[in-house]
């Protein structure tokens, strides 16, 4: 018996020895016992998807302790400990204590960041998941398996930083009392928090919210069962499914993953919001969507009950039936005083309820809500309550359920062309009756019109006919008209045809801020005609590109800059204020950039000393920005085909700006690849496959983006660059170096800090690999973003296109093809010969 019992003790003592060399040589955890030091081996989880440990991100000296990627070559930050306490050496170390805390400490072994918990535990351990998620919990626990959120002390996921993975929450626990959100890191090197927060806002029905500081920027719209009412690019995926979900305990916005890809949400430091995308055949990441998408995005930009369109010109309008409340702020493209309803309501004589299509529902703070009511009961509700102002179902799927209810001005409405819902807005009865009479007087009208208009169509086509045969002629020569305050332009696009309006300055302004156009105003010329500095009574400078009387190419470009940049609005592209339409001066005015062109900078020996290589890589950084933009976040999806170190526009901090639409062109959907017979474009800029044959892409701008980068870090023009070694143009000489190994040399001697030499290089191979000669070979520039802006390792490029001696002659692309210069030297027109 007593042998029996010795021999159990020591079955129970291997066994708790075998489940403590289990804990102790996991890789994926630490004890009590076993610590991570600065420098030591990362730990992993367990599944080799993310690993922990201490960093220095960017060129910062401070030490962080974070996860990230285990397996991506481009290291990729996902949480952050302490990353309002940074160490300031290589002595940290983490450390689980008694009674289940996470701690760091530094060298005297002072604790600079702990965990906290309400809960206490004998034997403690941390554990990476495989999720991502860094979890307290009980050792006993662990040698369970048991993974389950109701056996943890402590999660990294409860605290999040700039980045929502797959099974991650942000929203509010209604029994801790805590809310969960994202927050930007301040900039590249410090992940301290930054200017941006990203909430599930609770103070009404749900909506998730972008916070710059205690401000609004940016609102999803209320989550409609699908989607969110006013996220027009969240898209519907089969790689994953998101949504807002409730219980009684919490609500929150959350996503899983439906396959085995590597996503992620972030928010970053400039207040976008972002979905990228893991690439194994790329080995990057690649840009899914992005948010806010454009200006009609900013929150509230049309005040009260005012409709955002970003297919319109001006953006803001007000709602059917409502009126400016300020006109004269209208009329300066000032919308935050909002509309009113053209007819004030009386509660008391009863108001009827009028049906608003294809919106962006309004902002649902302060908003009431009932699941289980109908909408006809809804609308009954809000009848019975004068300061209930609409109402409309809380979930679109099969055919609409739930109430909700607004009772106090609808703001950040936004008028969408294929989701947006349905809402009920309060309105005085006798707009009702004015609807329905209009309706009766159509009815008649139309019943004598039908009978009538058989007997004088044919009269009135040809009427029709001629003069719009002569208006056309008289556009063709004029182009322009005015109307109403504005400058409007009819653009035909295909099937659909839309008007755009700018404000329009009168002629005696213009000629007054410039000092009547004199020489000491003007800063600059080209083959549209000469650009005026100007400044108005108000103080504010402006620049003024006037066309020329004798341009051959201005008219057809005039048209096209107004249709294509009033639609725009980004932060790396050039912001239009206005025209000017009198007689035979037409004008464009532009925002004023104090710093004038890239050009004057990078090809002038005084100015190249002012753009030391941090200012060249942000310059680089934002122009690709501003073209991924153009490729893919914009609704028109624009060429831009005239990509050029001068049409590339400085403001007061070196921000660069695009400019120049002159000869853009816009392509729907992804029908890429057009081709033209009229070849426009600058020499050295141009791709091989347009200036050749015609044929005009995304890719073409891609090019021309590479030629810039490679000018940029040389500080030499492509087509201007002579070397005393060779003939060879800027591209086969950096293609040169590069095969050599000696890229860095492409920077001559011009100075830069050490630290900066990955940088260069990077630059340098991304404009390698954007001057591909084949189109299919060269990145996109969402992920021409992400190669500039990451760490993981580049596809090695291809040769060039156009590797050929720098003095080659004008004709060079093609024997059958003859080159028509323009009045500036600079922009050329290539014609097929016939």
């Amino acid at each position: 018996m007593k042998a029996t019992s010795n021999e159990g003790f020591k079955l129970f003592f291997l066994l708790c020895l075998f489940s403590i060399y289990q804990i102790l040589g996991a890789t994926d955890t630490i004890t009590t016992t076993q610590f991570l030091k600065d420098g030591e081996l990362n730990i992993s989880s367990s599944g080799g998807s993310f690993e922990m440990g201490f960093f220095s991100p960017g060129n910062s000296k401070f030490r962080y302790f974070g996860i990230w990627y285990k397996n991506i070559s481009v290291t990729t930050v996902v949480w952050v400990a302490n990353r309002e306490a940074p160490l300031t050496n290589t002595s940290g170390t983490l450390k689980v204590i008694k009674p289940g805390l996470l701690v760091i400490v530094n060298e005297t072994n002072h604790i600079i960041w702990s965990t906290n918990t309400s809960r206490s535990v004998q034997n403690p351990i941390a554990k990476l998941l495989n999720s991502g998620n860094l979890v307290v919990k009980e050792a006993a626990a662990a040698a369970a398996d048991d993974d389950k959120v109701g056996s943890f002390l402590w999660q990294s996921f409860d605290y999040p930083t700039d980045t929502l993975l797959p099974g991650m929450k942000i929203g509010f626990n209604f029994v801790t009392g805590k809310e969960v959100y994202l927050s930007s890191w301040k900039n590249e090197e410090d992940p301290a928090p930054g200017d941006y927060t990203y909430h599930c806002d609770l103070s009404g029905y749900p909506q998730n919210i972008l916070k710059k500081g205690s401000n609004v920027i940016y609102r999803s719209g209320p989550w409609n069962g699908l989607r969110f009412s006013g996220a027009t690019n969240s898209r519907e995926s089969q790689f994953y499914t998101f949504g807002v979900f409730s219980t009684k305990a919490e609500v929150y916005f959350s996503y899983q993953l439906l396959a085995s890809v590597v996503t992620r949400f972030i928010l970053n430091q400039n207040g976008a919001l972002q979905r990228w995308t893991w690439g194994d055949r790329n080995k990057g990441w690649a840009l899914y969507l992005s948010l806010p998408t454009d200006n009609c995005d900013t929150y509230r930009l049309c005040g009260g009950y005012g409709s955002c369109n970003s297919l319109n010109s001006p953006v803001c309008g007000c709602l059917d039936k409502f009126v400016p409340r300020i006109p004269e702020d209208w009329k300066k493209a000032d919308w935050s005083s909002g509309c009113v309803r053209r007819t004030e309501m009386n509660c008391l004589k009863g108001d009827v309820f009028l049906k608003y299509s294809k919106l962006k529902l309004p902002d649902t703070r302060n908003s009431w809500f009932n699941v289980s009511v109908n909408l006809e009961e809804c609308k009954r509700i809000c009848l019975k309550n004068c300061s209930c102002m609409a109402y409309s179902n809380l979930d679109i799927r099969n055919g609409g359920s739930g109430c909700l209810l607004w009772f106090e001005d609808l703001l950040d409405i936004r008028q969408l062309t294929n989701e947006g819902q349905d809402i009920y807005i309060r309105m005085d009865a006798s707009e009702l009756a004015s609807q329905d009479k209009s309706n009766g007087h159509k009815g008649k009208l139309l019943a004598w019109i039908i009978p009538l208009s058989a007997g004088v169509v044919l009269i009135f086509l040809s009427l029709v006919i001629f003069h719009r045969r002569r208006k056309r002629a008289s556009e063709k020569k004029k182009g322009f008209w005015g109307c109403n305050g504005n400058y409007k332009m009819d653009y035909h696009n295909g099937n659909r045809s839309e008007e755009f309006e700018l404000p329009l300055f009168d002629l005696s302004t213009i000629a007054k801020s410039t000092n009547n156009f004199s020489e000491e105003s003007k800063i600059g010329e080209g083959g549209y005609g000469p650009v005026y500095k100007g400044m108005l009574e108000q103080g504010q400078e402006i620049a003024v590109k006037r066309l020329s009387k004798t341009s051959t190419q201005g008219q057809d470009e005039f048209k096209n800059e107004v249709m294509y940049i009033v639609k725009l609005q980004h932060r790396n592209l050039v912001k239009i204020l206005g025209c000017c339409i009198e007689g035979e001066e037409k004008m464009l005015i532009y925002e004023y950039m104090p710093n004038g062109s890239l050009d004057s900078f990078i090809f002038d020996d005084t100015g190249s000393r002012v753009l030391d290589w941090p200012k060249r890589f942000h310059i680089i950084n934002g122009i690709a920005r501003g073209l991924m933009y153009l490729h893919q976040d914009s609704q028109l999806r624009i060429i831009h085909r005239d990509l050029k170190a001068n049409n590339i526009l400085l403001d007061n901090d070196m921000n660069p700006k695009i400019s120049d639409f002159g000869i853009a062109r816009s392509c729907e959907d992804d029908k890429f690849g057009a081709k033209t017979h009229r070849v426009v474009g600058t020499y050295g800029y141009l791709s091989p496959e347009y200036a050749v044959h015609g044929v005009y892409s995304v890719k073409s701008d891609v090019f021309s983006y590479g030629v810039l980068v490679l000018e940029i870090v040389s500080g030499k023009g492509n087509r201007r660059f002579s070397h005393p070694d060779h003939s060879l143009n800027l591209l086969g000489h950096a293609w040169k170096l590069y095969k050599e190994g000696r890229s860095m040399e492409l920077l001559g001697d011009f100075p830069i800090d050490v630290h900066s030499t990955p940088e260069v290089i990077r630059s340098i191979h991304v404009g390698l690999l954007c001057v591909q000669h084949c189109p299919e070979d060269r990145p996109s520039m969402s992920s021409v973003v992400m190669m500039v802006n990451n760490e993981g390792e580049l596809p090695p490029p291809k040769q060039p296109g156009f590797y050929v001696e720098a003095n080659a002659p004008d004709n060079e692309f093609s024997s059958s093809q003859y080159a028509h210069s323009t009045g500036n030297e600079i922009t050329i027109t290539v014609l097929d010969a016939r």
